[in-house]
């Protein structure tokens, strides 16, 4: 009997080599986009630096999709900032993880 699993596990999927350029074009179409498109062309640039230099591309994919996440999750966040729920009586996890202790 093998320890084996019976499947490999799915590799993360590789974005579009369009991905980039599509997004940068969203991003610069959103109401955010003043914060938005220098932050994603920071990041962007960081991770191509640290790709030129590890030949790895897995930098670049990571800041593909947190981005696209980003941009697909946004509408969700400006419903909730937009109903008017009250959070400013959250509690610190820091504290409650003290408290535990």
């Amino acid at each position: 009997m093998s320890a084996q699993p019976d499947h490999a596990p799915l590799a993360p999927q590789a974005p579009a080599p369009g991905a980039p350029a599509e997004l940068l074009a969203q991003l610069r179409a959103d109401r955010r986009a003043e914060r938005w498109v220098p932050a994603f062309e920071r990041e962007w640039a960081q991770a191509l630096e640290e790709s030129r230099q590890s030949f790895s591309l897995g930098g670049l994919y990571a800041v593909v999709q947190e981005w696209q996440g980003r941009l697909a999750h946004a509408p969700a966040v400006d419903a909730f900032v937009a109903s008017g729920y009250d959070d400013s009586e959250f509690i610190d996890m820091a504290q409650l993880r003290v408290r535990r202790r």
